[in-house]
């Protein structure tokens, strides 16, 4: 036999989670249920914003709006029971964030150029957070045995844990923006770096 063997760990090692579903953008304009969905609202050929919640939509003189708030104003008028100012955005204005299929997700990361379309919004595939330069304040998904968890933050850059793994602290987003409005500290989880992924 001439040659090396192939390594059968090459493509996926055992200790090593797949990856998230990837977050996939669609027009608000189909039949998707908005209320709390994370939403982008911009223009073609302009630009998008993010870290925006949506309500149902509205109809008002033939026309089509969705309510869109900051997912900060999201956070503490669910939590607190308070209204908060919602501008109406015009549907065709409005794209909703929703999760692809696992089978879609191309490996992240790397320094290459990504060139994009100006046609809608775009996300980048999950990328995992030892290839991040920087996590504090991201959106991440914690990989476990029975599957992703979502709606979380960063609290910290990676460290040595006291196992002596790398690892970063993660909060669930409502208390990450909990400790902006109230100054309260979130409860965190100390996560290995392999078993987390920016989203």
């Amino acid at each position: 036999m001439t040659g090396p063997l192939p390594d059968p760990f090459a493509d996926q090692p055992d200790w090593a989670p797949r990856p998230p579903r990837p977050i996939e953008i669609v027009p608000a304009g189909g039949r998707i249920e908005l209320r709390g969905r994370r939403v982008l609202v911009g223009l073609p050929g302009f630009g998008w914003r993010g870290d925006l919640r949506a309500d149902e939509r509205v109809v008002q003189n033939s026309r089509t709006y969705v309510p869109v708030i900051s997912e900060h104003e999201w956070y503490r008028a669910e939590s607190e029971q308070v209204e908060v100012f919602a501008p109406l955005v015009p549907v065709e204005r409005v794209w909703v964030e929703t999760l692809g299929d696992a089978r879609d997700v191309s490996p992240g990361g790397g320094s290459s150029v990504n060139l994009v379309s100006l046609d809608a919004p775009t996300h980048r595939s999950p990328t995992p957070v030892f290839e991040a330069d920087a996590v504090t304040g991201r959106r991440v998904v914690h990989a476990t045995d029975s599957g992703e968890q979502r709606d979380l933050r960063a609290v910290t850059e990676t460290y040595s844990g006291a196992e002596g793994d790398i690892c970063v602290r993660v909060t669930p987003e409502l208390e990450w923006y909990r400790w902006a409005w109230r100054g309260q500290p979130p409860t965190t989880l100390e996560v290995p770096v392999h078993l987390l992924w920016i989203e």
